[in-house]
């Protein structure tokens, strides 16, 4: 009898073992958790009108290339300077570089930079003059804004008939 008794004690079940409804062991034991939870912030990609340009720029470069006859009219614009050249992209060649930096364009008692910007795009004109340039193939202002460098710079080559009114 002890011994029926000793394997009934071993084979005794709760209702929790059978049905399965047995408390976690997760319950009963304290999990340290961290006070302070960060806030669940969704922010938008970066300002779309400041990566755009050099994205659009990309674009018109792989549509539109310069040749020997149409070269591409490219201008940079820095914070302070004006840099313009005519590129042959079959050929990989610069036909003309001018910025308002060269001491030529700036002059011995050195002018503004809207007057020097005025004088790159002179400068430009009697380039494709000298290099039988009637047209270029695309404007390309690398995606920045028309300022007032930029406008100096157009009035003077526009009056050669390279840009549309």
């Amino acid at each position: 009898m002890a011994s029926l008794s000793s394997s009934l004690s071993a084979l005794q079940f709760t209702a929790s073992d059978i049905f399965g409804t047995r408390p976690k062991l997760s319950s009963f034991v304290q999990i340290r958790t961290s006070t302070f939870l960060k806030p669940f912030v969704v922010e938008a990609r970066g300002n779309a009108r400041v990566s755009s340009p050099k994205i659009r720029n990309r674009r018109i470069r792989k549509k539109f290339n310069g040749t020997p006859m149409k070269p591409r009219l490219s201008v940079f614009c820095s914070d302070k300077q004006l840099y313009a050249m005519l590129v042959d992209d079959q050929n990989k060649k610069c036909l003309f570089y001018g910025s308002t930096l060269q001491k030529s364009i700036r002059g011995d008692p050195p002018c503004s930079t809207i007057e020097a910007a005025k004088r790159v795009g002179e400068e430009l004109v009697k380039a494709s003059i000298e290099l039988n340039i009637d047209e270029i193939s695309t404007y390309d202002r690398n995606g920045n804004a028309r300022g007032d460098r930029m406008q100096a710079f157009e009035v003077a080559i526009s009056r050669h008939g390279f840009l549309p009114n």
